[in-house]
């Protein structure tokens, strides 16, 4: 384990500390710290940072109740830069947004990562802003019973797939399957306001989920 003084600290005494989401491992923002900050957030358990700008501490959250708790702090290799994992109580940016870093610069094509959190924007948006011609758009429209029998259907293409599969080499029906499950369970999840972090944090807390054994009644 390092300590403070094992740490590179700027001729101005500070430090840059990258804050990620400890669910997601979701950039949330850039910071700073000094020793006395650092200290601050290890003894408090939440984030505490130094302004440039203002010359002075400041806890995160403090007036805006979207505090940050510390989960774990790590040092790079050259021990001159932070990162602080954390568990947030709302958006971690003044503007309300969930992370500060939302304005692209650049993305390639050819390699723009697909994520989850990409997916449930989109449905969130289709949710709100209905759209032609747009399937997402239309179960929105016909609602809860309409995506739950959806659901159940794609549930029993999966099974269908996996079993036929089964002795097979080929897994690619399984996983078309799947696809369409996750899908149709992300669009229940925008609809009812889960979150892909509420469900991230359901599984995290899960740590002896391998230990579990389910019980059955004998018959």
């Amino acid at each position: 384990m390092l300590n403070i003084n094992d740490l590179k600290f700027d001729p101005a005494g500070l430090i840059p500390a990258a804050v990620t989401d400890a669910v997601s491992g979701k950039l949330l923002t850039l910071a700073y710290m000094n020793r006395e900050s650092l200290r601050l957030t290890m003894s408090e358990g939440r984030t505490v940072f130094w302004s440039r700008s203002r010359g002075e501490l400041w806890r995160k959250g403090e007036t805006s109740g979207n505090t940050q708790r510390v989960v774990a702090i790590r040092a790079d290799c050259d021990r001159d830069a932070l990162e602080i994992s954390v568990i947030k109580d709302g958006p971690a940016c003044h503007t309300g947004a969930d992370s500060c870093f939302n304005d692209e610069l650049y993305a390639s094509d050819t390699l723009s990562a697909f994520s989850a959190d990409k997916l449930y924007d989109m449905l969130s948006d289709r949710r709100a802003n209905p759209k032609d011609g747009s399937y997402t758009s239309y179960l929105f429209d016909r609602g809860l019973d309409k995506i739950l029998k959806k659901i159940g259907e794609e549930s029993t293409e999966v099974i269908i797939a996996a079993k036929s599969e089964a002795q097979s080499d080929s897994r690619a029906e399984t996983i078309y399957e799947l696809a369409d499950l996750a899908y149709h369970a992300m669009v229940l999840m925008a609809q009812s306001g889960i979150t892909p972090d509420d469900v991230r944090r359901e599984l995290a807390s899960r740590h002896i989920v391998d230990n579990k054994i389910k019980q059955e009644k004998m018959t």
